[in-house]
């Protein structure tokens, strides 16, 4: 089915200088070195404390920077049939920004919806003898995984539009946020894997809001604050039983994290 996670990508202008972060805080591994690309820019996978990957960290050059590319979160959606998701996007007022395939890897492409938030769709290529192989960067309940995705938007309405038609998400279930609108929980495959928020901070551009598990929330909210991290949002329970924060991370990327509370408030 089109429109699961399958990848996320941390676009950062310098990788080696947030990792202490991301592992004080969710375990999650950003080797000091990585790999050169043709366009001059870095990629490292991201380790999971399981020996898995999270996600890749994409090092932003110069000429990235000039051209408006900013430190953050995306999400690569499964797409399954790339140029008829292109197609719809334009219809439905989308952004182009880059399609590209990859041999052994696959064809992506990076988008923006109708209120200008960034993501990418993707059609991988399974590993060698892999056929049925499938993404585990995402799991709704491990530590060190996604485990929530947020699109926080101007538009929550024509967002669901947008996304709906898009991708084979059911959005009917809702939380009630006063005058904002509705929360949209967003159900693919037959589990929740996030929700369309209609409230946003002043300001603030519509973007994809990650939501990294933590073992305990008291420790990671610790731990970001003493490796370079900024919250802007403290601690609170949501309605799953878990606690969330979320923070800047020393580059500036949003990210937020969500696990028990196991010590003291």
């Amino acid at each position: 089915m089109a429109g699961f996670p399958i990848w996320y990508e941390l676009m950062t202008p310098d990788a080696a200088a947030i990792g202490p972060f991301y592992r004080a805080t969710a375990g999650l591994d950003i080797p000091a070195e990585g790999t050169m690309m043709p366009n001059g820019a870095e990629y490292r996978m991201i380790g999971r404390p399981d020996g898995g990957n999270a996600g890749g960290a994409l090092t932003l050059t110069p000429a990235m920077i000039e051209g408006g590319a900013m430190a953050g979160w995306l999400p690569y959606f499964h797409c399954p049939d790339i140029d008829a998701a292109l197609l719809q996007a334009k219809a439905l007022g989308g952004q182009l920004w880059m399609d590209q395939t990859i041999p052994g890897t696959g064809r992506m492409a990076m988008l923006s919806d109708p209120q200008g938030a960034p993501f990418y769709i993707m059609n991988p290529v399974p590993p060698p003898g892999m056929p049925d192989a499938k993404s585990d960067v995402f799991d709704a309940a491990k530590p060190g995984h996604c485990r929530w995705m947020q699109l926080d938007t101007t538009d929550a309405p024509a967002a669901n539009a947008f996304y709906t038609a898009l991708f084979d998400w059911k959005t009917d279930q809702t939380m009630p946020m006063g005058a904002a609108g509705d929360y949209r929980f967003i159900e693919c495959e037959g589990q929740q894997i996030g929700a369309i928020n209609p409230m946003i901070a002043e300001g603030a551009s519509p973007a994809w809001l990650l939501f990294f598990g933590v073992e305990d929330i008291d420790t990671a909210r610790k731990a970001a604050q003493a490796n370079g991290g900024t919250a802007t949002q403290d601690i609170h329970q949501v309605p799953s039983g878990d606690f969330i924060f979320m923070a800047r991370d020393p580059a500036g990327a949003a990210v937020a994290f969500v696990g028990p509370r196991k010590g003291a408030a």
